[in-house]
């Protein structure tokens, strides 16, 4: 039977369906809405002529969302399938990322793409010019922006030339003059001598969050790579690669007001999934990696943030004062009782305090914890609350003996045991070995200050204080992603965390307690409880599946991605920036609000680790969870049906892994097997036997493009509409 196909005049439909379903006037068909949730529609088979129903939340969104796409394009009519519109929701959201969200999140810094990259709504300033900082020693990027903003005079562009030397002080004096800053290209010069100067395509977080961001970029990275768009992904390595080489460090993001800051880092790991993505070029990744190796050198195994005592690593930037970037009035309730106590008004006392006309140094101290929180990327959090810059956390020593670890067998692997770079004004040869001792020592010393025997859990540890902190953080479990836990601590581990951070909607990014009481004085932060997000499932879901624990690992990505799903249907195609994993839902009122929800008609980027997560998520379930996950079978209820385990048990030995194999999951075993943490032997290639509850053992099934997999079979039967469409029945089967 062939489907129904709708003959859309774009304009009356569009105006039809918001003024009879858009009851709260936000421009989406949500189960908000309060309209009869049914409209008729001409059919193409009779040339418009006669009128069939469309029903339903989820179909009447679609529409609308196709109608918006469809405008887009320049059209003013349409014809639309009805498979399309009751299309799996599965199907649907992993189709949009792939072929829609990506795309909305590529910038450039091309004379084609630079009005949209300059501005910054972070920049508040009244008619503020836009700023394009160069690095001192980039004489390609000066002359071709000096060109861009001579051709696009209108802009009024100013280009500024970084000093030398970028200190705290010269940042600080700038921080008026935000501006974007200038980042990898590639550089020839045409037969007549003349520069051609491409910069590089990258991909942004999304919504107010214009630029390319640090850790953002990594998770991004991924959802690239396994959507099979590696070509982006090696770009947003060059533009890491560029900001060390240029600026010091990989930078919070490539804003003027970040270049005192980093973020947690991520470039060997993701250099390395980029090279196995690509034909092999070992010398592109001989330079990532000693990119890395140098940053880690001269940032993060170096004052202020090495704490020499522990042999451990803090978040600690370098900048100085309030961070420029926030809202005015972010800081006035810190800063008053110190106006008051001076009888002045608070914007006067910012004014004098930013002068240096006003020394306070437990104001000092405060803002250095406080950019130490947005270092660490976790902004914010009560866990990191005035003593970020004292505390070795969990995650940011996981992350450092990944660097190490990948650094031990990469060069060994890739360079013969040597490896050179950049220290100081000048170079160091690095070898395999000294890389493997750092990543032995810095194990040791995680096993020593942030591990607790007692509770079975990693603990951030306060290097002031010399004692580890109480508050339990769902970070612990990167240390299975980073390979530093025994096999003994893992089964400890993995039964602590599921019993503290699984929540219905996913891993919780810490408990209630350790969150503390919420009132007024003290509002709710968006990385406490009951919030959760991706880059926590994503870590979670890779290390525990590399220890034994893939059906931990696919139940917690169940979990994530229903949340995820729900949403999408029930909000009008929705990715936000997070989520309230306890209470599953992304409406909520929290510091920064939600990134991603606020669009007309149709969402055009989601949002880009969460776009990531679906994408590497889906990899992780089998054909009867994915099936399940396209009916919107709750979690509990599917786990009971199919008789899943939900306790926190392995489910195979780490050198036998069960069918589907996750993306990158092979290459992930592969690195772990040449640490030296995990006393158990990896010792063997990733295999693929006998069923883990899968009712799919062909291998090749899951070869298949992530859109290709129940192509459109399976039907959305919209639970709170009136009535559903004929035909649209939802397979629903175990």
């Amino acid at each position: 039977m062939h489907p129904r196909r709708f003959l859309v005049d774009i304009a009356t439909i569009e105006r039809a369906i918001l003024e009879q379903e858009d009851t709260n006037g936000d421009y989406q068909i949500t189960v908000e809405d309060s309209g009869p949730k049914v409209l008729k529609v001409p059919t193409a088979g009779s040339a418009g002529n006669r009128t069939m129903e469309i029903r339903g939340t989820y179909m009447l969104s679609n529409l609308l969302q196709e109608m918006a796409l469809a405008k887009d394009c320049g059209l003013r009519q349409m014809v639309v399938d009805e498979d399309r519109l009751s299309e799996n929701p599965v199907s649907r959201l992993s189709r949009m990322i792939h072929t829609t969200f990506w795309n909305g999140l590529v910038r450039c810094m091309d004379e084609a793409g630079i009005q949209k990259i300059c501005a910054d709504p972070k920049n508040t300033k009244p008619g503020a010019q836009p700023i394009i900082y160069v690095p001192w020693g980039d004489p390609h990027a000066l002359e071709y922006y000096t060109g861009v903003a001579r051709d696009l005079a209108q802009l009024n562009i100013r280009v500024v030339r970084l000093p030398q030397e970028i200190t705290p002080q010269y940042v600080k004096s700038i921080n008026d003059q935000f501006g974007i800053l200038a980042m990898a290209a590639d550089i020839s010069h045409d037969a007549g001598g003349r520069l051609v100067y491409k910069p590089l395509p990258f991909v942004v977080p999304g919504g107010r969050f214009n630029e390319q961001y640090g850790w953002d970029s990594y998770f991004e990275a991924l959802g690239l790579l396994a959507d099979g768009r590696p070509q982006l992904a090696k770009n947003m390595v060059d533009n890491f690669v560029y900001e060390i080489t240029h600026y010091g460090k990989i930078l919070n993001a490539n804003r003027s007001y970040y270049l005192t800051r980093s973020q947690p880092p991520f470039l060997t790991d993701m250099a390395l999934k980029v090279y196995d993505a690509l034909p092999p070029d070992r010398e592109w990744l001989r330079g990532a990696l000693s990119a890395a190796a140098t940053e880690y050198l001269t940032v993060w195994a170096a004052a202020p943030r090495l704490d020499a005592a522990t042999g451990l690593s803090c978040y600690h930037p370098t900048g100085i004062g309030m961070p420029p970037e926030t809202e005015s009035t972010h800081f006035d309730h810190i800063v008053l009782p110190y106006a008051e106590r001076l009888g002045i008004a608070v914007d006067e006392y910012k004014r004098l305090y930013a002068a240096d006309a006003i020394h306070e140094p437990e104001l000092d101290a405060y803002f250095v914890h406080d950019r130490a929180v947005r270092e660490s990327g976790h902004d914010t959090t009560y866990r990191l609350d005035r003593r970020c810059a004292h505390l070795a956390t969990v995650d940011l020593n996981c992350l450092l003996y990944r660097y190490e670890a990948d650094l031990g067998a990469a060069i060994d692997t890739h360079f013969g045991g040597t490896l050179v770079a950049q220290r100081g004004d000048g170079q160091t040869t690095t070898t395999a070995s000294e890389w493997r001792a750092r990543a032995d020592q810095r194990r040791r010393a995680i096993d020593q200050y942030l591990w607790n025997d007692a509770k079975g859990l990693y603990f951030d540890y306060d290097v002031e204080l010399r004692e580890q902190s109480a508050y339990e953080s769902v970070t612990a479990l990167w240390a299975l992603w980073a390979g530093c836990a025994s096999e003994a601590q893992a089964a400890r581990l993995v039964d602590a965390a599921c019993r503290r951070f699984e929540a219905a909607g996913g891993l919780v990014s810490g408990t209630e307690e350790s969150r503390g009481r919420i009132t007024l004085l003290r509002p709710n932060r968006q990385w406490d409880y009951p919030y959760g997000w991706a880059p926590h499932q994503m870590l979670a879901w890779c290390g525990l599946y590399a220890y034994g624990y893939a059906s931990v690992a696919r139940r917690l990505a169940y979990r994530w991605l229903f949340t995820i799903t729900r949403a999408f249907v029930d909000f009008n195609g929705v990715v936000p920036e997070k989520f309230d994993v306890v209470g599953m839902t992304h409406r909520f009122h929290v510091e920064y609000g939600n990134v991603g929800v606020d669009f007309k008609m149709v969402p055009r980027e989601g949002f880009g680790w969460m776009n990531a997560s679906y994408q590497v998520g889906l990899t992780y379930l089998t054909s009867h969870m994915r099936r399940a996950l396209g009916a919107l079978t709750e979690p509990a209820v599917f786990f009971e049906r199919a008789g899943w385990s939900t306790d926190a048990s392995a489910s195979h030995t780490p050198a036998s892994t069960p069918c589907p194999v996750p993306v990158f999951a092979a290459a992930d075993a592969r690195r772990l097997r040449q640490t030296t943490a995990l006393h158990c032997a990896l010792e063997a290639a990733l295999a693929l036997p006998a069923n883990d509850n899968d009712d799919n053992n062909d291998p090749a099934y899951f070869d298949l493009p992530l859109t290709a997999v129940d192509d459109n079979r399976h039907h959305l039967n919209d639970p709170r509409s009136p009535a559903s469409s004929p035909g649209n029945e939802s397979d629903t089967t175990f």
